[in-house]
């Protein structure tokens, strides 16, 4: 599986530093949605879910947190430590968010509105689908 980050320029002084984000710019599609998550509680689990067209860039702004990407045949995990580095999943991809600093803050950059009928939200469904895909 092929693994796509992007690392957003910092620009910065003595007052601090500052990452802009631009569609079709630095990020691959248009912003259609954007939210964030923290206060995760230690041990929880989140995400549990692929998409069929939404695509997205993860980036953890403020803490850590890990990411686990599944795309039927390999899975692999990605950190995300580091507040100008983003993650790009693609539709298709089962994905899982664990592993929360106390002080985690993950911004989730989407390409789509919110489609409830866009998600899969059980993993053998989801392996049933990408494998229909294939064939």
């Amino acid at each position: 599986m092929e693994i796509n980050t992007i690392d957003f320029e910092e620009h910065g002084d003595d007052r601090g530093t500052l990452v802009a984000v631009e569609q079709l710019k630095n990020l691959p599609f248009e912003i259609k949605r954007c939210y964030y998550m923290y206060d995760t509680k230690p041990g929880v689990r989140r995400g549990f879910h692929a998409h069929k067209a939404l695509k997205q860039v993860l980036l953890c702004v403020h803490g850590s947190c890990k990411i686990l990407l599944d795309d039927g045949t390999e899975k692999a995990e990605v950190l995300l430590d580091k507040p100008n580095h983003g993650l790009v999943i693609e539709s298709n991809i089962w994905r899982e968010m664990f592993d929360f600093s106390e002080d985690a803050v993950l911004m989730v950059l989407a390409s789509e509105l919110y489609d409830e009928a866009d998600y899969i939200r059980n993993y053998d469904d989801f392996i049933k689908y990408v494998n229909e895909k294939e064939n």
